[in-house]
């Protein structure tokens, strides 16, 4: 019925572990980023922005032909909206729910990606940049962990829902990235609770890179020089 479009990051484990969370068959359609598989035709056309993951749908709800969405966020509500779960109908809670999804879109992970990348991979290891990053990342996880207090429970609520599969696999990397969840204890107690969930183990154990070296040519097409080169010769 849906073929993901995948890597084994953060971004691609939101939909691995919303599709096995569903329950509905998949097929998992690898794209190895560090290859330069996103720059290809083919997954440009489902994907134009040139990131994982992307799905396509082989029984779209309107009846028609196959249908391919792209962004996390957005695969995560039409999923939701599909199969009426993990996103509520009520006007206030569905609002709630997307709010938080959105944080997560534009806050949570890119500022982490961006303190990963700089604190992580870089090069040159720039310490305006990694401090600045840092300090925006330790900043966000003090919302979510008031959030989570205020909750007591999921991000966006008393209900699991697509708020909390677009959060959790980006604090997975929070022993990479050097901060500890005792310093976010509503966090941390919420971290073990979705962590324990059959489907989110089964989720996340959907592919895995190959144990191949990290070598310039995979910092090339990971980290955006392959980009530039490709815009450049347009």
């Amino acid at each position: 019925m849906i073929d993901l479009y995948y890597a084994p990051t953060p971004n691609g484990w939101k939909i691995s572990i919303m599709l096995e969370e569903l329950g509905i068959p998949y097929t998992v359609r690898p794209v190895n980023i560090r290859a330069g598989d996103q720059f290809k035709p083919e997954f440009l056309a489902i994907s134009p922005n040139n990131r994982i993951p992307a799905i396509v749908d082989h029984e779209p709800p309107d009846g028609g032909g196959p249908f391919s969405v792209f962004e996390t966020g957005a695969i995560l509500i039409y999923l939701a909206d599909k199969t009426g779960r993990f996103l509520p109908q009520d006007m206030r809670a569905r609002s709630v729910v997307i709010q938080w999804v959105m944080w997560q879109m534009s806050g949570l992970g890119p500022m982490l990606g961006q303190h990963g990348h700089f604190a992580l991979y870089a090069p040159e290891k720039i310490p305006y940049a990694i401090a600045r990053y840092r300090d925006e990342a330790a900043r966000l996880y003090h919302v979510l962990d008031v959030q989570l207090g205020k909750t007591g429970a999921y991000v966006a609520g008393h209900d699991y829902s697509i708020a909390d599969i677009a959060c959790f696999p980006w604090t997975m990397t929070h022993k990479a990235q050097g901060f500890t969840l005792d310093d976010y204890p509503n966090v941390k107690r919420w971290y073990a609770d979705i962590r324990a969930r059959p489907q989110v183990q089964a989720g996340l154990a959907i592919g895995k890179f190959v144990k191949e070296p990290f070598d310039e040519e995979a910092r090339k097409n990971m980290f955006g020089q392959r980009a530039r080169e490709m815009t450049e010769r347009k």
